[in-house]
């Protein structure tokens, strides 16, 4: 499941932010306000952000400030001037300072999704960092999936001495069972058991000599991976 994307809207009126909250929580984005830029840049700098939106007009810090602020500290964080001031000089000031764009009040549910996907995009195109919720959310390596890894190697190495085992000693068998099944439709049942013991008798040494061939490479493998393991683990509690 993929984590929130975190939305930082800053603005001292709370109805913008209730706008934002309201269009982007239903598509599956998590929206925080700031009331004005001084409070913007301590919850930046407690956590991290997809994207921000910031008024231009506030008491104290401007919203142009706020984005030379946050783009002097992160610069892959798109900023969005939000703003009812759409002055040339303001724009020329935005775009000297790296906004990514401008959003014109009054605000529509449709303007504020497509900008918070365009500024999303820009990030996700300039490869930004993950964030801290997205690289929570990546699988991380377990000692499980790495004892797995290893018990894989391990049986890569010793397959083809199992193998070799089984090529020796099959046709053995093989001969055995049929020499065996013939007897049985052939002769009595008595007659048959007596050449059943016989070809077992002959086929032992065959059969031993298959096992004694593979068990040393098994063993091999199994104490490799246990060998494997025993370091995963130390490695973990370390």
């Amino acid at each position: 499941m993929r984590a929130l994307r975190k939305i930082l809207v800053v603005d001292d009126d709370p109805v913008v932010g209730k706008s934002f909250d309201r269009v982007l929580s239903e598509k599956g984005y998590a929206v925080i306000t700031a009331r004005n830029g001084e409070e913007a840049l301590k919850k930046l700098a407690e956590e991290n952000y997809d994207a921000v939106f910031t008024d231009i007009k506030m008491p104290g810090m401007d919203g142009i400030q706020v984005a030379e602020r946050v783009k002097a500290r992160r610069p892959w964080i798109p900023v969005v001037i939000v703003t009812g001031y759409g002055t040339a000089d303001n724009e020329a000031r935005a775009e000297a300072a790296g906004v990514s764009g401008f959003l014109h009040k009054p605000l529509s549910p449709e303007m504020i999704e497509g900008s918070t996907q365009k500024a999303l995009l820009e990030k996700d195109l300039a490869g930004a960092p993950a964030t801290a919720t997205e690289t929570a959310a990546m699988p991380q390596p377990t000692a499980a999936t790495e004892e797995s890894a290893w018990k894989s190697v391990a049986l890569v190495f010793a397959a083809p001495f199992v193998g070799l085992a089984y090529v020796v000693a099959l046709p053995f068998i093989g001969l055995g069972m049929l020499a065996w099944m013939g007897a049985k439709a052939l002769v009595p049942e008595k007659v048959a058991r007596f050449l059943k013991n016989i070809a077992l008798f002959f086929a032992a040494p065959f059969v031993a000599l298959a096992y004694t061939i593979a068990f040393p490479f098994i063993g091999l493998g199994m104490l490799a991976w246990m060998g494997a393991k025993a370091l995963v683990k130390r490695a973990d509690s370390e």
